[in-house]
């Protein structure tokens, strides 16, 4: 009965729900307005996602979400010749496999509003830690990430929205605003920690109060408590069985 907001990523969306998470908060916002759906993939690239597009969003079962969030990079980015060389995808493949989402989600529901977010920034020196914190001397001496290399990533997510007309959150950019984001925003210098997620849901909420689907503009699923008389309260939902 409520429309679908679907989140579609790698570690970044699936830990969305967790506290504090991004997917969290964005559920309360559309409480009772539309179900928030997380589609999120620990690791995942862009070249192994498009593996589950047509799972996930099946052409010959057509549904139509209300906005649909593409945010991948995160492991593309990961450095060629490195701990985590087998995540990596080459910045045009990159550009190129967004290009494929977009364009699978168009044919699939035309109405539905995709959102593309980059990468958030690497804290090289939080990775290295992490790492340390995990395996102690036996820990890679390079971190497997940089943020120079995540910022190309970054920039071809927004020439990508730009040239397709779609909506981008640099979130790569946002992060670094703040002084001292490297501990503030990401608890291992990949992933966030609550703040960084809530700068991310206040940034998506920017966006979406400026369309038609914002939660505002969006009904409530069921009559307000307030429209319900005590004493006939049937006729709060008579329309139901209309």
């Amino acid at each position: 009965m409520r429309p679908e907001i679907v989140l579609f990523g790698d570690s970044l969306t699936a830990q969305s729900f967790g506290s504090g998470g991004w997917g969290a908060a964005l559920a309360d916002t559309y409480s009772r307005k539309a179900d928030v759906l997380v589609r999120g993939y620990g690791g995942y690239n862009t070249r192994w996602a498009l593996f589950l597009l047509h799972h996930i969003f099946p052409l010959d079962i057509p549904k139509a979400p209300i906005v649909v969030t593409i945010f991948f990079g995160a492991n593309d980015a990961a450095i060629f010749g490195r701990t985590s060389e087998r995540q990596h995808v080459p910045l045009d493949e990159y550009k190129d496999n967004l290009k494929k989402m977009v364009n699978h989600l168009k044919e699939y529901s035309p109405t539905t509003l995709v959102i593309l977010i980059t990468p958030p920034p690497v804290d090289e020196d939080g990775r290295n830690e992490y790492a340390r914190s995990l395996y102690g001397d036996k820990a890679r001496e390079l971190p497997e990430r940089s943020n120079e290399v995540t910022g190309l990533y970054a920039k071809q997510c927004l020439e990508l929205a730009k040239e397709m007309g779609l909506i981008a959150i640099d979130l790569w950019s946002k992060l670094q605003e703040t002084e001292g984001w490297q501990k503030k925003f990401l608890r291992d210098g990949l992933h966030f920690t609550p703040e960084g997620n809530g700068i991310l849901h206040h940034e998506l909420e920017k966006v979406l109060n400026e369309t038609s689907v914002s939660a505002a503009k969006l009904p409530l699923d069921f009559p307000h408590h307030s429209e319900i008389d005590g004493k006939s309260p049937e006729k709060a939902f008579h329309y139901l069985s209309l």
